[in-house]
């Protein structure tokens, strides 16, 4: 079935870029032709083999590249020797030739990519710890429609490395000891280990992407961009193209739209988590593309986590105890059930209440408050503060830890967008435990939104 999509797909390919005419065709060319490059790529670190990728990424660095991307923004909260190792494997891999990634299109969609898609940029638009971005134009084989796609292409032998780096997977325990002393880290890596492992499998990301995409399609401010199925396979993932502007460009703009960018940011995760018990787990500035009034398209669900219904609902019950009724003698009781604080601990109910609050201060109370990068970092450096006496009872089950990925990655960017809102009733939206109003006009239109798509 696929060899067939790639037979018809080229040849209307070839016969679509000897007519062309229409308005459908002549938009995808456009955006293929004006857009700009995202990255500057070192032509002279090019990747050309599969042995260049081991080497590469090897000895524990393709793991924790991806480690170190994902912490690369809460450095000042991180512990010293931590945030040190983690420094050194932040940048991302260097990009693979074009021949390179022409091959690996070649064997996974069977045609060189000058016969897969109407147009091809051999250079790539984006690169990351596994793979990298073209920018190509894809032809529908059942109405000779031209569409412009982004084009995801493993590097080759990648998986073989990071496979090879999970063998030897006990330095990342030993670096997240770093920062609680009464951590197990073996939970943490063994989640990690399988979040990172399913990361390699585009087949996998395919399925979540296509979603996400379901699940918000026609939303007024959400967007994530459709799989074109028949261009995707496990090394190859092919996306509708979307042009945007970038997380450096939201900083630059007027306060108004940092709110809404804010505000749609953090409905996105909480209504995901709750209502389809999944998140991306990398919530990172170079996944998002905005494009004014709130409007913001989701990239990237390479990293997705799904949860039980007894996870959601002790992630609510915790939400619920800590931040509505301010109940810490419960609470206490839901995180030692949950295996967050060992049971017996020698602290007090105050103690481990206010410990563990900080991660609600923002929706304890109805009131208008801006995020801060400080408080992003001070979560951050409370989290690894090995002098409390919580942190050496305290340790992150399974469940949670993409759930403290979530957080502290969330309030990082909402802090360095310094937006303004009531949090308070924008979360009261999206809990499952609430039935509340829309509290802000953006909450009014998602409010129609679910109306129509439940009508």
């Amino acid at each position: 079935m696929k060899r067939t999509w790639i037979r018809r797909s080229a040849t209307v390919a070839r016969l679509g870029a000897r007519v062309g005419g229409t308005y459908a065709s002549t938009a995808a060319r456009k955006a293929f032709a004006s857009a700009e490059r995202r990255v500057e790529l070192d032509r002279r670190r090019e990747l050309r083999t599969a042995e260049q990728v081991t080497a590469e990424l090897g000895q524990m660095k393709g793991a924790l590249m991806k480690l170190g991307q994902m912490a690369s923004y809460l450095d000042d909260g991180l512990p010293e020797p931590l945030r040190l190792a983690l420094a050194d494997l932040r940048t991302n891999a260097p990009p693979m030739s074009g021949e390179l990634a022409a091959g690996v299109i070649e064997r996974e969609l069977g045609a060189p990519p000058e016969l897969v898609f109407a147009e091809w940029d051999p250079d790539p638009i984006a690169a990351a710890s596994i793979g990298q971005v073209h920018r190509a134009v894809a032809v529908d084989p059942d109405t000779g429609l031209e569409r412009p796609v982004a084009v995801k292409v493993q590097y080759p032998g990648v998986d073989e490395a990071i496979a090879a780096d999970l063998r030897n997977a006990d330095l990342l325990g030993a670096l997240l000891k770093q920062g609680f002393g009464g951590l197990d880290p073996s939970e943490m890596v063994d989640e990690v280990k399988q979040r990172l492992t399913e990361e390699l499998d585009y087949r996998l990301e395919a399925r979540n992407q296509a979603m996400f995409a379901d699940a918000y399609r026609d939303h007024p401010f959400i967007h994530v961009p459709d799989v074109v199925p028949g261009l995707s396979t496990g090394r190859v993932l092919t996306t509708d193209l979307v042009n945007g502007h970038t997380w450096s460009d939201l900083l630059t703009w007027e306060r108004r739209e940092r709110d809404l960018a804010g505000e749609t940011i953090f409905r996105f995760v909480f209504r995901s988590l709750y209502r389809m018990q999944a998140f991306n787990g990398d919530p990172h500035p170079g996944n998002y593309l905005f494009h004014g009034d709130g409007r913001v398209t989701f990239l990237d669900f390479g990293l997705v986590k799904h949860f039980s219904d007894h996870e959601i609902a002790t992630f609510a019950s915790m939400v619920e105890a800590a931040a509505v009724d301010h109940d810490p003698s419960r609470f206490r009781r839901i995180v030692e059930t949950a295996g967050m604080l060992r049971p017996g601990a020698p602290a007090s109910t105050g103690e481990v209440g206010e410990y563990f609050s900080q991660f609600y201060e923002p929706v304890r109370t109805d009131r208008e408050m801006t995020w801060s990068g400080a408080y992003a970092s001070s979560i951050v450096r409370h989290t690894f503060d090995r002098s409390s006496p919580i942190s050496q009872y305290a340790t992150v089950p399974r469940a949670f830890v993409f759930i403290q990925r979530i957080n502290l990655g969330l309030y990082a960017l909402l802090g360095e967008l310094r937006a303004t809102g009531n949090y308070r009733r924008i979360a009261e939206e999206l809990w499952p435990f609430t039935d509340a109003p829309a509290s802000t006009p953006m909450g009014a239109a998602e409010a129609a939104w679910l109306r129509d798509r439940h009508a």
